[in-house]
């Protein structure tokens, strides 16, 4: 198991400049990502942005991308079981996440999975990176609760809503590790005091994870708590994100987190192989239907939405 980074409490200044640090990676994975080019989005000089980065987020700037690179190679390689009409050579998953070559990338792989990508059990691998997330996430004696649905079991009787969203800014709040107890509802809190002072805080509230914890282990899971607003300017560790227009496959949740992730598995098990659609590199999406917890921590009223596009 990997050995999690440790961290360092950051001011409020330089969270916001190594977030946008992050943002500016995660949109620019498939091309060269240069130290210059990051120190300069977060407004640090090189020579003192690689110590920061790694004081703050736990890894060097080159073992971060690596990393997120690669993990987010494992998600093309599943990615082939939702559409085989679209199918890809690693290749072309290489240079897609920014590796110079299917060699450079076939040689980071096996570093840090021990196995070539041809050879790599995406499958078995997802299990037990699920079965390790079930344990972190279900509530005591729960665990059972978030068994993988089948494919074309749809017990709850889902249905999906398809629809395109316009361009969108996001306030948000970034929480690193997104599993610790009372994380998620705390940093709600804290965006809710700040949109609560702005008139804000009845507009669309958001969350969404920019890691799938069947692929990224648990403490590392990056989860936005979002507030969508009029656009302006970040400050401290409220963030400013803009969003695209995009077209998304919505399913509507009212229930425990056991509902949510049988929501989940339906579409990408069920839903997605059949629909002629494959997911973007968005993050998928947790609306809230009207504030954040406001049935408390047990029962859940929000669509998940899935950015989508034609295979």
């Amino acid at each position: 198991m990997r050995k999690t980074p440790k961290k360092y409490p950051a001011s409020a200044i330089y969270l916001e400049r190594i977030n946008r640090a992050i943002d500016y990676i995660l949109q620019h994975l498939d091309a060269p990502l240069r130290l210059e080019t990051i120190a300069q989005v977060a407004c640090f000089s090189p020579f003192h942005f690689h110590r920061i980065f790694r004081h703050i987020v736990g890894e060097s700037l080159q073992a971060f991308v690596k990393r997120v690179r690669l993990e987010r190679a494992v998600a093309l390689i599943t990615r082939q079981d939702w559409a085989t009409r679209r199918k890809s050579s690693l290749t072309d998953i290489a240079l897609a996440c920014g590796f110079a070559s299917s060699a450079d990338f076939s040689r980071c792989f096996r570093q840090s999975y021990g196995v070539a990508p041809s050879k790599f059990d995406v499958a078995t691998f997802r299990r037990e990176r699920r079965e390790e997330w079930q344990k972190i996430a279900s509530p005591p004696g729960g665990q059972h609760l978030l068994d993988k649905l089948k494919p074309g079991a749809n017990p709850d009787k889902f249905t999906v809503k398809l629809r395109r969203l316009p361009p969108r800014c996001v306030a948000y709040i970034r929480v690193t590790d997104a599993y610790k107890p009372d994380a998620v509802p705390e940093a709600i809190q804290r965006l809710m005091k700040w949109a609560e002072a702005r008139g804000l805080a009845d507009g669309q509230w958001l969350g969404y994870m920019w890691d799938d914890p069947e692929i990224v282990a648990s403490e590392l899971c990056r989860y936005d708590v979002g507030l969508e607003v009029p656009d302006f300017k970040p400050a401290g560790e409220i963030g400013r994100m803009h969003f695209p227009a995009m077209q998304i496959a919505e399913v509507e949740v009212r229930g425990g987190i056991d509902l949510e992730m049988r929501a989940l598995d339906w579409l990408f098990g069920t839903w997605l192989p059949a629909s002629g659609y494959v997911p973007t590199e968005q993050p998928c999406f947790e609306a809230w239907i009207g504030r954040p917890f406001a049935h408390g921590c047990e029962h859940f009223a929000l669509r998940v939405q899935i950015p989508v596009e034609r295979a």
